[in-house]
């Protein structure tokens, strides 16, 4: 049996012998082949096989995508996410395939990276159309800036738990921005923080931004053209709802589930106007105004779910 020595890839048929040497397979062949494997899939199999397959999963056509959420929902949060060389690998990933793609990529969708590759991104990927960038501790206004400025196209945004972003970056994006369809800016649950205690750092849930209504006027005043708006957890009042409300018009899916502030009557007051509401989601809870102003954190348990630990495997 012959082994080709660039790629050592060979297949033996059980019933007449013929090797077949996977190496002689055309390079619009392998990658339409590649093209059926998940992101995953490419990463962890045909990228280690041998050079031939690695230039193939460099291709520009197959790196239009970045997503790593599948992977994170798949498995149980984990403190090690958290930490800085976690965060060094998912950017060296992301990055490798903003390069990878010359410009072609349209989607990214992960978490704990920072403004090493949101910049690069921005620099690179003029037809973003979807950021998603949960649980990023080092991703701030700086690098949304660019994205806001530099990625026009931009369709959907999800900044959940950034909490270094700030309502300037809404005002920015939402100026910038105007095909802007999705915004998901949800906030951990700051009424019984127990569930993040032990796996996100003590000092990084001191830092949840404070003033939802700044935020829910940024939204109001500059994202007209929201049809799905998620606000989990936000500490906007019933001013910041309205201010949300009388701006975006062509809301059609709305969640505002942990919302403390806000009120049944405040919220039927201000959603009135949605013509196009279509489903929405209220605090599910009550929570009496003199406990909520003397006891904010501890007693409460809202959910009978907790995060455990595992470890992400890249």
């Amino acid at each position: 049996m012959k082994r080709n020595e660039d790629t050592d890839v060979v297949e033996t048929d059980a019933v007449s012998g013929h090797v077949a040497d996977w190496a002689e397979l055309t390079y619009e062949c392998l990658t339409n082949i590649l093209s059926r494997l998940t992101f995953e899939h490419r990463w962890r199999g045909p990228m280690l096989v041998c050079k031939g397959w690695l230039i193939a999963c460099k291709d520009p056509s197959l790196n239009k995508r970045f997503d790593l959420d599948t992977q994170f929902d798949s498995v149980i949060e984990s403190p090690r996410w958290w930490t800085p060389d976690f965060e060094r690998k998912i950017d060296s990933m992301l990055l490798s395939v903003i390069t990878f793609s010359d410009g072609s990529l349209t989607e990214i969708r992960t978490q704990h990276c920072s403004d090493l590759s949101v910049t690069f991104a921005a620099e690179r990927c003029s037809n973003l159309q979807v950021l998603s960038i949960k649980s990023c501790r080092n991703v701030t206004d700086a690098s949304m800036a660019q994205i806001a400025y530099k990625c026009a196209k931009l369709k959907e945004l999800d900044i959940s738990y950034c909490f270094e972003i700030s309502h300037e970056s809404l005002v920015m994006m939402g100026r910038n921005c105007p095909n802007l369809r999705v915004l998901k800016r949800n906030q951990m649950n700051w009424l019984d923080a127990s569930e993040h205690v032990g796996i996100v750092p003590d000092d990084y849930l001191n830092t949840c931004p404070q003033d939802g209504d700044l935020e829910a006027g940024a939204i109001g005043k500059y994202m007209p053209n929201l049809v799905h708006l998620e606000l989990r957890f936000s500490k906007m009042s019933a001013k910041g709802l309205v201010s949300i409300c009388e701006g975006c018009l062509n809301l059609e899916y709305l969640n505002l589930s942990g919302c403390a502030n806000l009120t049944s009557r405040d919220i039927v007051k201000a959603t009135l106007g949605l013509k196009n509401l279509k489903e929405i989601k209220k605090p599910n809870f009550y929570i009496p105004r003199s406990v909520f102003h003397t006891e904010r954190y501890g007693h409460w348990r809202l959910y009978d779910e907790r995060f455990q630990t595992d470890i992400f495997r890249i």
